[in-house]
């Protein structure tokens, strides 16, 4: 029979950094599934930047959301009723209808997933297109090998968190990561086994990387934009790597953001720049999947997660995700009866 949904829309595009009132927590009534259709139960909501992209109605990558329509993004889930035999009642799929405790899809859209392998949630973290960006970025986008130098901002996010992780195991020499705070800079190094971290909070970004690497770094893996790209750009040597992943330093900007003055560097030091979407790289997803739930098992990976409770706070996980609040993976969960 029909259920009772509460979700959430995008009502006013936001200037500048986001807030309550661009968003309506509503309730709708969601049919039972036709032919070829599910329903699924959402157990885990993903919680990622690159949405808020999406609250601008501008070209991108991915289609802005529609104002009064409800929002979408990554979620995990319990099918409950199925009218698509190859998807049956019970199984735990991954699908792209957050934002809402009730999804009805067309079978064709929902990814079974293996629970035996990693906890459900791990397939919108690590084994998702979180992992599959950090994973991406070291081996294509920004190729890493051995005796690398490799600098991750963003370090104690979704993706830097196990970027870094990523390039040690690729056989780096040294890994620096930054993140905001000096407890974030220490979770850094003691927990995901970088070998040094810098806090930008604190200023310098570019004089505390030279003291971290004074010997340059090789590879860069871009999270934030900004000031740490340029920062980057200076202290690149000779014919350095960067993967271009996200700007979420910018992503507020309420008018066009220069580029980095340094950015002529990348000529005589004959950089190689290259843009990362997650998607573009699907076929590194079994590998990916092979490797990491492997690595996770023996305990020679960590991907942290930071758990909001219940549909009604998913917006407060979002604003505080953007204001740098998580470490690891940001994740909404809901009712797990």
């Amino acid at each position: 029979m029909p259920v009772s949904n509460r979700e959430w829309q995008l009502t006013t595009r936001p200037v500048g950094e986001p807030t309550a009132e661009n968003f309506a927590f509503t309730t709708v009534t969601v049919p039972d599934p036709g032919p070829g259709q599910v329903l699924v139960r959402n157990t885990w909501l993903s919680v990622d930047p690159y949405m808020r992209g999406r609250m601008s109605d501008r070209r991108s990558y991915t289609p802005p959301f529609a104002l009064g329509e409800t929002m979408t993004g990554d979620a995990v889930g319990t099918v409950i009723a199925s009218q698509a035999p190859d998807v049956p009642v019970g199984a735990t799929v991954s699908h792209y209808k957050a934002w809402r405790e009730y999804a009805l899809l067309d079978a064709e859209h929902v990814k079974v997933v293996d629970t035996a392998l990693a906890p459900p949630q791990t397939y919108l973290g690590l084994l998702g297109l979180t992992g599959l960006t950090a994973y991406a970025a070291v081996i294509d986008a920004a190729p890493v090998k051995k005796g690398d130098v490799v600098f991750v901002s963003g370090a104690a996010g979704a993706v830097g968190s196990v970027a870094g992780q990523f390039a040690k195991k690729l056989g780096a020499a040294k890994v620096i990561g930054s993140a905001g705070g000096p407890e974030k800079a220490r979770r850094v190094v003691e927990d995901f086994g970088f070998d040094a971290a810098i806090d930008y909070r604190a200023g310098d970004v570019l004089g505390q990387l030279a003291k971290a690497a004074p010997e340059g770094i090789v590879v860069y893996v871009d999270n934030v934009g900004g000031g740490h790209l340029q920062a980057a750009l200076v202290a690149m040597n000779d014919h350095g790597r960067i993967a271009l992943v996200g700007a979420i330093s910018q992503y507020n900007a309420t008018g066009p953001v220069p580029g980095p003055s340094a950015l002529p560097l990348a000529i005589g030091k004959r950089l190689s720049l290259r843009g990362l979407i997650a998607w573009d790289h699907a076929d590194l997803l079994p590998e990916l999947t092979r490797n990491a739930s492997a690595w996770l098992a023996d305990g020679s990976l960590r991907a942290d997660e930071t758990v909001v409770d219940g549909i009604e706070h998913a917006l407060d996980a979002l604003l505080a995700m953007m204001r740098g609040a998580n470490t690891g993976k940001m994740l909404v969960r809901l009712a797990q009866d």
